[in-house]
């Protein structure tokens, strides 16, 4: 990133009206769905042997888990940060750069947007990601779920505005209840016998790809990636378990800001600001050096967010 992001001035309504009409630069590419593809995503035929053989070995999440910790250096993403407050937008947070990085990443490398259903690895249609919030910040106020759906081209305002316009209607309907708490509550309230059988029989439709597209859609354990601060609660970040039922194939935590003063050559201390990240993710959808190279851009990104308020390029389809 160039240091002129260090000296930026806050947006004039000019600037931010010029960046909300960029072209488009992803056109999906109409596919025929085909016998074996699901859904929510298209069966990936052209995987070498090894790939294709993984989900037979490993057939189940807990048994493919992978972790994997990084350290995001973040002073330039502070700056950043207080730039857009400044520019209007309200509760601007790292954790708009995390999603927008994330979601730049997929355009770029989508082999991490898989999925493996029925032993069988998928490419995802759609950028889904999902998160646990509490409805409001005290001890015995209940979680809930909530899903936001993004463009691989979609630009860090953008990503934003979609993010707060799903958390606002969270907070609207909080006496309501989500369509999540509502589906949660009804099948929680079943007996024991039969809410085994329930989720035996959701398991099964799951594996043929014949789950209802209204429970996927609210379900947090169907989705691209589950991201959570823990940053928000004061803590440093775990390796959070992802999970058997439904899809999710990555799950990312970070924690709080920290400061290090490092030493330098002529004598003087350089001060750091740092974000520890803890990823768990299903290994059998793309192999290590695929994964290496993902969480590289995603890096280069998160550390440098003014890339993000342009449209990718190119944004690349995964394989057939």
């Amino acid at each position: 990133m160039s240091t002129s992001l260090l000296d930026k001035t806050p947006e004039t309504a000019e600037a931010k009206e010029e960046k909300a009409v960029q072209p488009r630069t992803y056109i999906p590419v109409k596919r025929k769905k085909r016998f074996t593809d699901r859904k929510e995503g298209r069966h990936l035929r052209t995987l070498n042997a090894m790939n294709k053989f993984m989900p037979f070995i490993m057939p189940m999440r807990c048994d493919a888990l992978n972790t994997f910790a990084e350290t995001l250096d973040v002073t330039r993403a502070d700056v950043f940060i207080k730039d857009m407050i400044a520019a209007g937008y309200e509760n601007f947070s790292f954790l708009h750069i995390m999603l927008a990085a994330y979601v730049r990443t997929v355009s770029q490398k989508p082999g991490i947007n898989r999925f493996v259903n029925g032993q069988r690895i998928y490419a995802r249609n759609n950028i889904e990601v999902v998160m646990t919030i509490k409805k409001e910040m005290s001890l015995d106020s209940p979680d809930t779920c909530i899903k936001v759906y993004f463009e691989p081209d979609d630009t860090i305002e953008e990503i934003y505005d979609k993010f707060n316009a799903v958390v606002a209607k969270e907070k609207e309907n909080a006496e309501l209840g989500s369509d999540f708490d509502k589906t949660a509550n009804t099948l929680a309230n079943l007996p024991r016998p039969i809410l085994r059988g329930v989720v035996k029989l959701l398991n099964w439709l799951d594996y043929h790809g014949w789950l209802p597209k209204f429970l996927t859609g609210v379900s947090p354990f169907h989705g691209s990636m589950i991201i959570t601060s823990m940053g928000s609660l004061g803590i440093k970040p775990i390796y959070h378990h992802i999970y058997n039922f439904g899809n999710l194939p990555i799950f990312v935590a970070y924690g709080i800001k920290r400061t290090v003063k490092e030493p330098q050559n002529d004598g003087t201390l350089k001060t750091r600001r740092l974000i520890d990240l803890k990823v768990v993710t299903d290994e059998r959808i793309c192999d290590g050096y695929y994964f290496a190279s993902a969480f590289k851009l995603m890096r280069r990104f998160a550390e440098n967010p003014a890339l993000l308020q342009k449209r990718p390029e190119e944004v690349f389809e995964d394989i057939d």
